[in-house]
């Protein structure tokens, strides 16, 4: 059974948590003490009615507030599928948090209140999808029963995501109506809505194809530890143990090391303890090569016979940035792909994103918290990495604070002609 991996985003009150308590209650994926907590806990008992939002809204602030603040996850099947399910923050101050859940999603639901229509966030969250490349995209029209399950309010609403799903050249985009409270097209089709005629949400995520988002084209071995016992028994043992995130590996093969060039061949794998011929991504393994060259954590191990990485000091990146100091040039950070870490500086901003207008704006000097941007930087030494388009597992990183050593941007690195 294949596993589908979505997120929900959107604005404030779009109603993400209670969507995602409809979806787990309708499908019957709630544990009787689970429900029995909520009802405990809920503010509309004496109205009769559960908060399904507090399934998801785990948090204390969450709860008090009625917002999401973390990202929370949700674990639920049908006999069709297993679902893994983001739950993102709406609230512009946790955009960070919803880049952190998007970062391994194969679809995502972004909500629209069917009061307003598309909002800044709407437009945030349809940004960093696109920047992410997440393969689909459903927009949950939601709160119809707020509009009186109006079509004509839903079509506009269409009309005005459509031209923005046009500049951000988002994939084929999926629209349904819904009243994620009442339940209406959340696992059921609704009887308030007979002019829609497409699939409720819970069907449309049984039947959306699934891609296998592993690459075993193109073999990417970054190493995280070096295995070298120095003991009697294991004297000349050397193993350099990691995740292979892309690719198939096999004995034999010939190997380049990045970034000192070397070329060896693997003589060994090992994985679980156990010697194997082939290994493949995702699995953790342990590398022998012929010879004794010098090979450190960072280092990434390639097969000759595949596509090379790019390899340099000028790296070019899409970069969300993440808090409230803002990104300037010839400010200097630690950028980690993987396992490798290495230290760059801010060589010039290119341009900002307008979130309002979806325009690249030119001539800024800074990039504020929750802004997004592509940026120009300059490593202490050679990077191997890939264009994030071509190749996600090796084309996106983190930017940590040199002093206080917390994540403050998210980038996706891309060919310096990519971008225009």
């Amino acid at each position: 059974m294949d596993i589908l991996r979505f997120l929900t985003a959107g604005s404030v009150d779009d109603g993400k948590s209670t969507l995602i308590g409809r979806l787990l209650y309708d499908s019957k994926s709630i544990l009787q003490d689970q429900l029995a907590a909520i009802q405990r806990q809920t503010k509309n008992r004496a109205a009769g009615e559960v908060d399904l939002a507090l399934l998801t809204d785990g948090l204390r602030a969450e709860r008090e507030q009625g917002i999401t603040i973390d990202v929370a996850y949700k674990y639920f099947s049908t006999p069709q599928r297993k679902f893994i399910i983001a739950d993102a923050p709406g609230h512009i101050q946790y955009t960070r948090n919803m880049v952190t859940g998007a970062s391994n999603a194969e679809l995502i639901i972004i909500l629209i209140d069917a009061r307003h229509g598309v909002v800044e966030q709407t437009r945030r969250h349809s940004l960093i999808a696109s920047l992410l490349n997440i393969r689909h995209v459903v927009v949950a029209i939601n709160k119809m029963d707020l509009v009186d399950y109006s079509e004509d309010v839903f079509n506009n609403i269409v009309i005005d995501y459509a031209d923005v799903a046009k500049r951000l050249n988002l994939p084929a985009v999926t629209y349904i109506p819904m009243a994620a409270l009442t339940g209406d097209n959340v696992v059921e089709a609704s009887t308030q809505m007979p002019w829609y005629t497409g699939l409720p949400l819970l069907r449309f995520l049984e039947s959306v194809p699934v891609d296998d988002h592993i690459n075993l084209t193109d073999g990417r071995f970054p190493v995280q530890y070096v295995i070298r016992p120095q003991a009697e028994a294991l004297h000349d043992y050397r193993g350099y143990a990691g995740k292979i995130v892309s690719g198939i590996y096999r004995v034999g093969d010939s190997v380049k090391v990045y970034p000192s060039g070397f070329t060896s061949r693997i003589t060994r794998i090992e994985r679980n303890g156990t010697d194997v011929e082939t290994a493949f991504a995702p699995q953790s393994v342990i590398l022998h090569i012929a010879d004794d060259v010098d090979i450190s954590r960072g280092d990434l191990i390639v097969p000759e016979k595949d596509v090379q990485p790019i390899v340099g000091k000028l790296i070019q990146a899409s970069v969300c940035w993440m808090t409230q100091r803002p990104l300037q040039t010839r400010q200097t950070y630690w950028l980690q792909v993987n396992s490798r870490l290495v230290r760059v500086m801010i060589q010039s901003i290119e341009h900002r994103l307008n979130v309002h207008e979806l325009a690249q704006e030119t001539g800024v000097d800074s990039l504020q918290m929750n802004e997004v941007g592509l940026i120009q930087l300059k490593a202490s030494s050679e990077l191997p990495f890939d264009s994030f388009d071509a190749l996600p597992a090796f084309g996106g990183g983190i930017l940590i604070d040199e002093t206080s050593h917390v994540t403050v941007g998210a980038v996706m690195l891309r060919a310096a002609d990519s971008w225009t």
